[in-house]
């Protein structure tokens, strides 16, 4: 197959490191979406003739559509991962059909209501009485949590919903892999079921000194020279800390249980005067600095916990300066602008980040779209106090005044809950775009330099720490960059650090 002399010199300067590729056809459209441990490995692999003679037709489909490819350099696979899915979801390639119908993150599943509940991986949450941990973008990440919870608190791993002394007789499990055994009653029913609530606690990141426990064997291992247990152990403990960790940072807000929210979308429900319960709301939050990298975020609750899988977020495209307000009602008008086109479910109520401006702004959108019955109202971060739709209207302004709810209120929990997870998105996505204009500032001012040599620099280093920390010699490693221009390169990424540093930056 000949290859397109561009493609050819492409796949001459793909790193060797993780990140997310875009296939195109002839006409600029993007065709496929992937990501890869090592971009070099994996998209060199497509234009392999031994792969165009062995694929399954579909692949070979695309590799003859393939006209031109792009790719960008990410952190580690979990990002790609994350990354890759929002992309397919974005573009809706052709040829990620498969992806978009059954590929999904992996969970962590137990179901307390068994007799003898046992932890599980799947990818779907489903509406049951288990409880769930993830989605992880790292597949290795819940294998190594599920395998250290079953040895280090005991857990059984076979099959049988009541496993007995028929399971046990063909089963080593209490020997080799710590099984407390409860088939032929080494543990009662409710030891084992407090075995159970412990690793619950530890996946909810309630139990991090066992994390401790975990280096501490690690080094121990070290100081007998028993290295691969060693170097096992090591990545055992970095593999549980970001399960555990990302569990952490990313629900560290979302403390309620299942029952104490769902009591709280029912006392919501009273206080703001609702026809019926808000089972889901959605939430929206802006985040800028002077208006610059504004954007928005949708973070959407069912029964008053948040859903990951159904969070947007929102570049802003037609307001400048420091306008809040506009902000709020750019987002709010395309959010349901493409909700009425695309003929999706309506939330139950919408959730604006603010007081009465913004939930005016909010409401004079849904209007003119013809969401007049569709409720919503605003928190206030000051005094946390609820502005309730008839505040949105100036002619009912002095009608109603904000709802003050109790300080223990599950109702306010709720609210609070997801609108400082909202915050929380926003906030991410606005650092994201700042520190990605940063990295792009720095080689702006350097003479010769171009888009596409800029983009490789960029990817080749990843980091505008690792690009300030380069020798002339790292920086003649990238293609395309000589001596004379990696001097350059170096002399303007000093002066911009410099002149960074003496602005407070």
């Amino acid at each position: 197959m000949a290859l397109p002399e561009k493609v050819k010199k492409k796949l001459q300067t793909l790193p060797d490191k993780p990140g997310v590729y875009f296939m195109r056809d002839r006409h600029g459209k993007i065709i496929y979406v992937g990501k890869a441990v090592s971009l070099r490995k994996r998209v060199r692999s497509y234009f392999r003739q031994g792969t165009l003679r062995s694929a399954e037709p579909k692949l070979r489909g695309l590799i003859r559509s393939i006209s031109d490819f792009e790719f960008l350099v990410l952190r580690n696979e979990a990002e790609a991962t994350i990354t890759e899915g929002r992309l397919i979801k974005e573009y809706r390639p052709r040829y990620n059909v498969l992806f978009r119908d059954d590929k999904r993150f992996l969970l962590l599943r137990v179901d307390p209501s068994e007799p003898f509940p046992r932890f599980t991986t799947c990818r779907i949450r489903k509406e049951d009485q288990a409880i769930y941990f993830g989605p992880y973008g790292n597949s290795a990440a819940v294998y190594a949590a599920k395998e250290f919870v079953e040895k280090r608190f005991g857990l059984r791993v076979c099959r049988p919903r009541v496993p007995g002394p028929q399971d046990h007789k063909h089963c080593m499990n209490d020997v080799i892999r710590f099984c407390s055994a409860p088939c032929i009653a080494k543990v009662s029913q409710e030891a084992y079921r407090t075995r159970v609530d412990e690793a619950v606690a530890f996946m909810r990141g309630e139990r991090p000194d066992l994390l401790k426990e975990l280096r501490e064997a690690m080094e121990k291992a070290a100081e007998a020279q028993q290295y691969e247990r060693a170097a096992a152990l090591r990545d055992t403990l970095s593999l549980l800390h970001e399960a555990v960790k990302r569990r952490i940072r990313g629900e560290k807000s979302l403390s309620l249980k299942v029952e104490d929210a769902r009591a709280g979308v029912q006392e919501l429900q009273q206080a703001l005067g609702l026809d019926r319960a808000p089972r889901v709301i959605e939430t929206y939050d802006i985040s800028n600095i002077s208006g610059t990298f504004a954007v928005g975020s949708m973070v959407c609750a069912v029964d008053g916990l948040p859903q990951r899988n159904r969070y947007r977020l929102f570049r802003i495209k037609t307001v400048e300066g420091s306008d809040d307000p506009r902000m709020m009602a750019e987002v709010i008008r395309r959010r349901y602008a493409r909700v009425l086109e695309e003929k999706t479910a309506l939330p139950d109520l919408v959730l604006v980040d603010g007081g009465v401006t913004q939930l005016r702004a909010a409401r004079a959108e849904l209007d003119r779209l013809g969401l007049d019955t569709l409720p919503a109202v605003g928190l206030a971060k000051r005094f946390e106090e609820i502005y309730p739709m008839a505040m949105a209207y100036e002619r009912k302004g002095a009608a109603q005044g904000p709802i003050r709810l109790p300080g223990d209120s599950a109702a306010l929990k709720v609210c609070k809950q997801i609108r400082d997870e909202a915050h929380r998105f926003a906030l991410t996505y606005h650092r994201r775009l700042r520190m990605k204009r940063l990295r792009e500032s720095m080689l702006d001012d350097v003479p010769g330099i171009g888009e596409k040599r800029k983009e490789l620099v960029l990817g080749h280093f990843g980091s505008i720490a690792r690009l300030r920390r380069a020798s002339i010699e790292d920086l003649t490693a990238v293609p395309g960059v000589g001596p004379a221009m990696a001097g350059l390169i170096k002399e303007t990424v000093g002066e911009y650090t410099t002149r960074r540093r003496g602005e407070g930056v």
